[in-house]
């Protein structure tokens, strides 16, 4: 295998060793990690009101600072962290703390949440399939939430959330009722709720592979079993602590969640324990597709000796049968014979029938 091919069959979601860029510098320092991209960041701002709603897109950050004081929600997304002089910028004008800014920058974070003490702060893994590579393909999304604004980052263009940006576009819908808080409520829901999708093709996926070991499995079975496995783990690298967020904002004595929005928080952290479940019980179904795929290929090895075995224990005796007559004495009898030669095959014929129907009483055959 060539250079080039091996570096496109590396897993795009598995972190690349970029931490290296930030050794040596003092905590804050704004680095970016992650694949490199080179597209203009995208801003846009939605500014909502149960009467209604302003949808824009923005040349700069700048243009967002008047929303900051509004009564009303303003949704601030950002699709592009590669360029640390926005986030920089985006930093300073809404005083963001530099460790938080840290995280936004470093794609390789996994789900968490901070809270400080007019905002707060969390991490999630939003999870594509890429049908191209016929993986799971891995985002980071970073939430500021205060009282009145949400700001998010995105690592790329394009994402999960169009469904909450058509509920603030309707007037007949309830979002537009809920604070800053039920927005990300609302961004979670989406995000866990695709996380059953990507689990039903992990699902067709398994199925696939169950009926490809039990009908003559071909030998390249194995690499595709372990591409579920690393898609499996990168699912659980991303769920498992996403659990802990959504107890840590059900707390009492969080600030920033309402108790109104808490309910609702809760209803996603149920939906986020069945994904797990299921990934759990996943999981054994593929270490039993490798264990059931082992014991078929020592089924059909044994078959082979077994075949060799038989095959060699019947010549065994014809060979005993050849080495007497292809001994050189002078004086052997059957030699002179003129019906010795078909007498012999024929004897040898007898002998290996004989073997081949007491093999087959007892069932060896």
């Amino acid at each position: 295998m060539t250079e080039a091919e091996i570096k496109t069959n590396i897993p795009q979601h598995l972190p690349k060793k970029e931490g290296g860029r930030k050794a040596g510098l003092p905590p804050g320092s704004l680095v970016y990690i992650g694949p490199e991209r080179d597209f203009k960041p995208r801003i846009t701002v939605f500014n909502y009101t149960p009467e209604g709603y302003t949808e824009k897109t923005v040349d700069s950050i700048e243009e967002c600072l008047p929303y900051k004081d509004e009564k009303s929600v303003t949704w601030i997304n950002i699709d592009g962290v590669h360029r640390v002089e926005l986030i920089e910028k985006i930093g300073n004008l809404f005083e963001l703390h530099p460790l938080l800014l840290e995280d936004v920058v470093n794609t390789h974070q996994r789900p968490k949440m901070d809270e400080f003490d007019e905002y707060l702060f969390a991490v999630l893994r939003m999870l594509t399939y890429d049908e191209k590579r016929q993986s799971i393909a891995s985002e980071q999304v970073s939430i500021v939430v205060s009282k009145k604004f949400v700001i998010s980052f995105q690592e790329d263009e394009g994402d999960l959330y169009d469904p909450i940006r058509a509920r603030i576009r309707d007037n007949k819908s309830k979002i537009r009722d809920f604070g800053s808080d039920y927005l990300v409520y609302r961004i979670m829901d989406v995000t866990v709720d695709h996380y059953f999708v990507l689990m039903e093709k992990l699902g067709e996926k398994i199925e696939y592979l169950e009926e490809k070991v039990l009908h003559f499995p071909p030998q390249t079975i194995l690499e595709e079993i372990q591409d579920v496995k690393k898609d499996m783990l990168l699912m659980r690298r991303s769920i498992y602590p996403l659990r802990e967020v959504l107890a840590a904002m059900t707390r009492d004595d969080n600030k920033m969640i309402l108790k109104k929005t808490q309910k609702f928080i809760r209803d996603v952290h149920d939906h986020t324990v069945q994904v797990i479940e299921t990934l759990e019980m996943f999981r054994e179904t593929v270490n039993g597709l490798k264990d059931a795929y082992h014991s078929h290929l020592n089924i059909e090895m044994n078959k082979t000796i077994k075949t060799l075995t038989i095959i060699t224990t019947i010549f065994i005796p014809l060979s005993f049968i050849a080495g007497i007559y292809g001994m050189n004495f002078k004086h052997i009898p059957e030699l002179e014979w003129k019906w010795s030669y078909p007498a012999i095959l024929g004897f040898m014929g007898i002998v290996s029938v004989g073997m081949l129907y007491f093999f087959r009483r007892r069932k060896w055959l």
